[in-house]
């Protein structure tokens, strides 16, 4: 595996590439390359893989760190990391806010992604009470910055309609908490406030396939994949697990990506 950076104008991205065979991109936001390491080493056996920390966040550093980030900004970083490794078109799955990425890369870049699977993307913009979802998205923001992150991630699942509670584990580090804040402060808002250009998606070169997990019924971005796949013509792919199983069940994804990505 090789890790390196790639200067881009306001940023230094960290990424990772591993295997050989035609190109496959696993991004999310703000999920970085830890998130997608072990389903990555599965897919290296007949792709090259690259995963990205997008701006912000792990080890991709911006010059000035307060700057926000938005999808059309990490569209074009991840236009330039596919450029860089000089072994495109590439297929793109994106996840979450990463499924985003996927989106706006897609309509900035045709032809740069042959597909891109937008993995349960947060377009809350295509529904019916987008009013809504944005006062939500603020109020979530506003309790982060009044102290209380705890707060803010409880009404982020109340939002999401996720009853489960956080995984048990460690403490979070300074680069988690770091990451966490960047999160709320400056990646959620312009992530969530996105609206696919449907026309620009429909008649591209990019095919674009929405996905979604099969335990994910009845969650927010249930709604929003839904929606957002009739906006397309299309229906969602089922993918195993929830929102993060390529974490969870990292032979299950890798699986599952190798069959929808099959001609």
């Amino acid at each position: 595996m090789r890790h390196d950076t790639l200067r881009v104008p306001d940023a230094a991205l960290h990424y990772e590439l591993r295997g050989r065979g035609p190109l496959l991109v696993l991004v999310g936001a703000p999920m970085g390359t830890r998130f997608f390491a072990a389903a990555a080493d599965l897919l290296a056996a007949d792709h090259t893989v690259l995963t990205t920390d997008p701006r912000g966040i792990g080890a991709s550093i911006l010059d000035v760190p307060e700057s926000g980030s938005t999808p059309q900004a990490r569209a074009d970083d991840l236009a330039r990391l596919i450029a860089h490794v000089d072994a495109g078109p590439a297929a793109v799955f994106g996840s979450s806010g990463g499924a985003v990425t996927g989106l706006a890369l897609a309509e900035r870049h045709p032809g740069v992604a042959h597909t891109v699977i937008a993995h349960e993307p947060p377009v809350t913009e295509v529904l019916e009470d987008r009013e809504e979802r944005r006062a939500a998205i603020e109020d979530i923001i506003a309790t982060y910055e009044s102290g209380d992150p705890a707060g803010a991630w409880k009404k982020f699942m109340v939002n999401a309609n996720i009853h489960e509670g956080p995984p048990a584990g460690p403490p979070p580090d300074a680069q988690q908490i770091a990451d966490e804040r960047f999160w709320f402060r400056h990646e959620m808002r312009g992530t969530t406030v996105f609206r696919p250009d449907i026309a620009a998606l429909r008649s591209g070169p990019t095919r674009v396939v929405v996905a979604l997990g099969e335990d994910s019924a009845g969650q927010l971005l249930d709604r929003t994949s839904h929606a957002l796949a009739a906006l397309l013509g299309t229906a969602p792919v089922p993918f195993p697990g929830g929102h993060i199983a390529f974490v969870m069940d990292p032979p299950g994804f890798a699986a599952r990506l190798r069959q929808v990505l099959s001609p």
